[in-house]
């Protein structure tokens, strides 16, 4: 293959070319299928759940696009694909059901209009994503788009970053109002001024070690002040500390959360400055100019138009109108359900931006877009046109704009279907919460799974899918999770797991919190604010009754949008382009357990908390059988096998006979001494059994992978 597009840049024909014959040699049989699959994952092409056929990701840098990249896009797209673009919450557009072979050539197409796939997906710097209001947010210091830009360039094919143990994604908010969500990533950036000799100095705040997934974390203050020229040296020295120092054979402990809270950040922090003498670049001036500001489209002639309903028109103004700080001018925010848009859509929408608006198209971390500089006497015109097109849905951004991962539609990791959710939650609020349609504080956000692509653990109400077994059946379950997100301050929360429910009552949990939200907040209370002064035992308790497992009905046993039983399959994910760890995620669900009934204990709920360390010690029982080839199907063949295979072995040494201490709860009344008691040995379990996991991940150099029925004990 030979690229002749003189639009593509040299170094982008070299992936092309190269992407070409390692499909050809994987093919052939002359490549591994490991090495294969790390390699096409910095190109941009992941596994997807159907066989035969990927998902391909486009890299956005801070969302930015121009219609005409979007009727590129739109073209490949009907050509090569199912005629889906699919917006992401990092600002990314995918393509589904993408044959291998087809890659080389949407890769040239894309580059022929300066879009990329390169370091879309792997082991590497990730899309670089950045507010969608910078450059006419009123709130912002300066404009941050040029510095994201500069930072992705600068770490673009760069060699410290293509073989890291796993990927690193930084994020650029445009004011302390944190709309880019820096706090849960690995490198964050807030811009500041600061006035040095009675000059005007620009600057950030900067934080690092945040993440999402099955162990959260909020990023830490690196910096309250760093200057403008230093923020990529310092980006760089710290991914050389974390290539150099962070894990790589136990892939989920291998993300930089993982390594600055294992060192500390003081002792990190030391490590990078250690590290600046060896970096390439000492001081990266910013070219402010680098990213031009945007204009509006020229003035012309509004053709006739006529609105049928003015309710309705006001309505989406109020929520997807805003003034930008460029007095005169308006940003236009559009609502795309599940962030999918067909290609004839999108092929449209480019022409009537191309009338009405910049040409600086925004793509949002709620897998929307932002139209920019939007004269006011066009904006009615404008609705017209995006109404046309049904896609001037009113609540932008608000509780009924619910973001929502692929799922089980495409994803092999998916447990539950999050999209199908997703549109009955959205109708759910439209239906029977009207008064809440422009309710910004509140945002619902679903993942098919604990991995977070649909950043649940970053919404105020979050869910993400999981299963509950009921004898010989299982039936699809939501985590629901509680309290995360950013404050109208600015300042970030990770969402509590409060309780799992079958996900057909996903529904009642909306109804059940919003009702009560009215009934018990204060005026003018804030959701998180609610939530945290009633505490998390008493969400428990109000939605106690939907996880009850004793009434479960035949549609329980439903996904949404399917018509026959549930059956969970989960596959080999691709996030980290090895296998996912799902002993890993049953043992951390088994200390999450314990954290439960240390709660209970507390309130002297002492029922409850014997509960919940039952369940602790069963799940845990659980992981470790499942790590040793055991099938588990029910609670008493758990805590059986685990006394026999494990115990009786010498493989794991008790004082006591497991199945008398497991099984002892259903011996005694429910006490404080009991509950104390049984805690503290379920505390004594849970440090023995993750010493063992940690020795067979030390004794083999890859995770286990459980699949298909192996989980669904």
């Amino acid at each position: 293959m030979k690229v002749n597009n003189d639009q593509v840049s040299k170094e982008a024909q070299i992936d092309i070319v190269e992407l070409n014959q390692k499909i050809a040699d994987f093919k052939s049989g002359k490549m591994v299928e490991d090495k294969f699959k790390h390699f096409r994952l910095t190109r941009g092409v992941y596994g997807q759940r159907q066989t035969g056929v990927h998902m391909f990701r486009i890299k956005v840098p801070f969302g930015k696009m121009t219609p005409e990249q979007l009727i590129r896009m739109a073209d490949i797209s009907e050509k090569f694909t199912n005629g889906n673009l699919h917006l992401t919450t990092r600002q990314n557009i995918q393509m589904h059901h993408v044959k291998l072979d087809d890659a080389p050539q949407i890769w040239e197409l894309l580059e022929g209009k300066q879009i990329t796939a390169r370091e879309a997906c792997g082991n590497t710097v990730r899309n670089l994503t950045g507010s969608a209001m910078a450059g006419i947010d009123p709130n912002e210091p300066f404009d941050i788009s040029p510095y994201v830009y500069t930072a992705f360039k600068y770490f673009l094919r760069n060699p410290i970053c293509q073989e890291m143990g796993r990927k690193i994604k930084p994020a650029f908010s445009s004011s302390e109002k944190d709309s880019a969500f820096t706090y849960f990533h690995d490198f964050g950036f807030i811009p500041k001024l600061k006035e040095v000799d009675g000059k005007e100095v620009r600057g950030f705040k900067v934080v690092i070690a945040g993440g999402l997934g099955a162990q959260s974390i909020v990023a830490q203050t690196a910096y309250e002040f760093l200057e403008e020229d230093q923020i990529i040296p310092f980006m760089e020295a710290a991914i050389r500390v974390f290539d150099r120092h962070g894990e790589r054979s136990k892939r989920h402990k291998a993300r930089m959360k993982y390594l600055v809270k294992s060192l500390g950040l003081e002792a990190f922090m030391k490590l990078v400055e250690e590290e600046r003498i060896s970096i390439k670049t000492k001081s990266v001036v910013i070219d402010r100019d680098i990213v031009p500001q945007a204009g509006p489209a020229p003035e012309f002639e509004i053709p006739a138009y006529s609105i049928d309903d003015e309710e309705a028109y006001q309505k989406w103004h109020k929520t997807n109108v805003v003034e930008q700080k460029q007095k005169g001018f308006y940003a236009v925010k559009v609502k795309i359900l599940l962030g999918d848009i067909q290609a004839e859509k999108a092929r449209q929408l480019a022409a009537v931006i191309s009338e009405c608006c910049s040409d600086d198209i925004r793509l949002t971390v709620n897998q929307g877009m932002i139209l920019k500089f939007v004269r006011k006497e066009t904006i009615p015109y404008l609705y017209t046109k995006l109404k046309a097109l049904d896609l001037a849905d009113p609540g932008f951004g608000t509780i009924g704009d619910i973001t929502a991962c692929p799922g089980t539609d495409t994803c092999n990791l998916g447990v539950t279907n999050s999209t199908g959710l997703s549109e009955v939650l959205e109708k759910l609020i439209q239906d029977e919460f009207p008064e809440y349609y422009d309710e910004t504080n509140i945002q619902i956000k679903i993942s098919g799974c604990m991995n977070a692509c649909g950043q649940h653990m970053a919404a105020q109400i979050g869910f993400h899918g999981s299963s509950i077994r009921t004898g010989a059946l299982i039936a699809p379950a939501m985590q629901v999770v509680l309290g995360g997100g950013v404050d109208p301050e600015g300042k970030g929360f990770v969402a509590e797991k409060v309780i799992k429910v079958p996900t057909k009552r996903t529904l009642d949990v909306i109804r059940f919190l919003l009702n009560d939200y009215d009934d018990k907040r204060t005026e003018g209370e804030y959701f998180n604010d609610y939530y945290y002064r009633l505490g998390k035992k008493y969400f428990y308790d109000l939605l106690k009754p939907l996880g009850d497992k004793t009434n479960l009905t035949d549609s329980d046993y439903q996904d949404w949008g399917e018509d026959h039983n549930y059956e969970q399959a989960i596959g080999v994910g691709e996030c980290a382009g090895v296998s996912y760890d799902m002993v890993g995620t049953i043992l951390a669900e088994a200390k999450e357990k314990v954290e439960l009934a240390g709660i209970s204990l507390k309130e002297e709920a002492f029922a409850d908390s014997l509960y919940h360390t039952y369940s602790s010690v069963v799940i845990g029982a659980k992981g470790i059988l499942l790590s040793e080839d055991v099938l588990c199907n029910t609670h008493i063949g758990i805590i059986n096998d685990f006394q026999e295979k494990m115990v009786e072995t010498g493989k794991i040494k008790l004082d006591s006979d497991f199945t008398e201490f497991a099984l002892s709860i259903k011996k005694q009344e429910p006490s404080k001494e009991f509950a104390t008691s049984f805690l503290n040995k379920a505390l004594e379990f849970s440090n023995l059994i993750t010493t063992y996991r940690a020795a067979q991940l030390d004794n083999h150099s890859d995770d286990k992978t459980v699949i298909g029925n192996y989980y669904k004990a």
